[in-house]
C-alpha cells in the first residue's frame, strides 16, 4: 500500500517553501521518470524544460495568473510538445531503435513506412492534439514519482502558454509549452496542505465486469 499512501500524502501545493530547493538526485529522478515515460507508439514528441531561476520564475508567474506557486516552487518543469513530427522525426526515433536493439531494418521497414504515411496524411492540428495527449501522460508519471518521492507538486492548466514560449525563447527550439509542474517542498503555512482529499467514492468510479 505505499504507493496508494503516497497518492493520498500529495495535493496540489499552492505555495512552496522558497527556501528549500530539490537536492540533484530528486532532480535527476524526475529527468528519468520524464523520459522512462509511455508515449504513443515510443515517438515521445515531448521535451522538458526544468527552470531554476527566480527572474524567470517571476516572469512566468505573471503569466500564470499571478499563481504563487510558480515563484516559491524550487523548480518549474514546463512540458512541451514537439511543433514538428514529420518523415525525418519519424525515421530518427526508428535509427534509435536499430542502434539499441540492433533490429534489423527488414522488420523495422514495414512499421516505419505505414508510420511515415499515416502521420503525412494528418492535418498539423490533428498531430498537435496527439502529441498533447502524450504530455498528459507524462504529467500522470511525473505526479506519481513526485508523490512517491516525497516531492510537492502543483499540476497547472492555467497559463498563457504563449507568454511562456517567448518567456522561455522555446520557438528556437521548436516547442510549445502545454503543461506546467512547479514542485519542491510545501511551505509550512500552505493552509490546503492541511484538507482531508475529496474522491468520489470507490463504488461510484469503478466497474469491475
Amino acid at each position: 500500500m505505499e504507493s496508494v499512501d503516497a497518492l493520498k500524502w500529495r495535493y496540489a501545493a499552492k505555495k512552496f517553501d522558497p527556501e528549500r530547493l530539490l537536492p540533484a538526485g530528486k532532480i535527476e529522478i524526475l529527468k528519468n521518470a520524464f523520459n522512462l515515460t509511455a508515449t504513443s507508439y515510443g515517438l515521445q514528441p515531448l521535451k522538458l524544460v526544468m527552470v531554476q531561476n527566480k527572474d524567470v520564475q517571476e516572469k512566468l508567474m505573471k503569466a500564470s495568473y499571478n499563481q504563487k506557486q510558480v515563484n516559491t516552487a524550487s523548480h518549474v518543469l514546463v512540458i512541451c510538445i514537439e511543433r514538428t513530427v514529420n518523415k525525418a522525426f519519424i525515421e530518427n526515433y526508428f535509427k534509435t531503435v536499430q542502434d539499441v536493439r540492433k533490429t534489423p531494418d527488414e522488420i523495422l521497414h514495414p512499421f516505419k513506412e505505414s508510420l511515415v504515411g499515416d502521420f503525412e496524411q494528418k492535418p498539423v492540428s490533428e498531430v498537435k492534439i496527439w502529441a498533447t495527449h502524450q504530455a498528459y501522460l507524462v504529467l500522470g508519471t511525473l505526479l506519481t514519482v513526485c508523490a512517491v518521492e516525497k516531492i510537492d507538486s502543483c499540476p497547472m492548466e492555467g497559463f498563457e502558454p504563449h507568454e511562456y514560449n517567448k518567456i522561455l525563447e522555446l520557438e528556437k527550439y521548436g516547442l510549445e509549452a502545454v503543461l506546467a509542474l512547479p514542485v519542491g517542498y510545501r511551505a509550512q503555512d500552505d493552509l490546503f496542505a492541511s484538507l482531508k482529499k475529496v474522491r468520489r467514492p470507490l463504488e461510484d468510479t469503478i466497474i469491475e465486469i
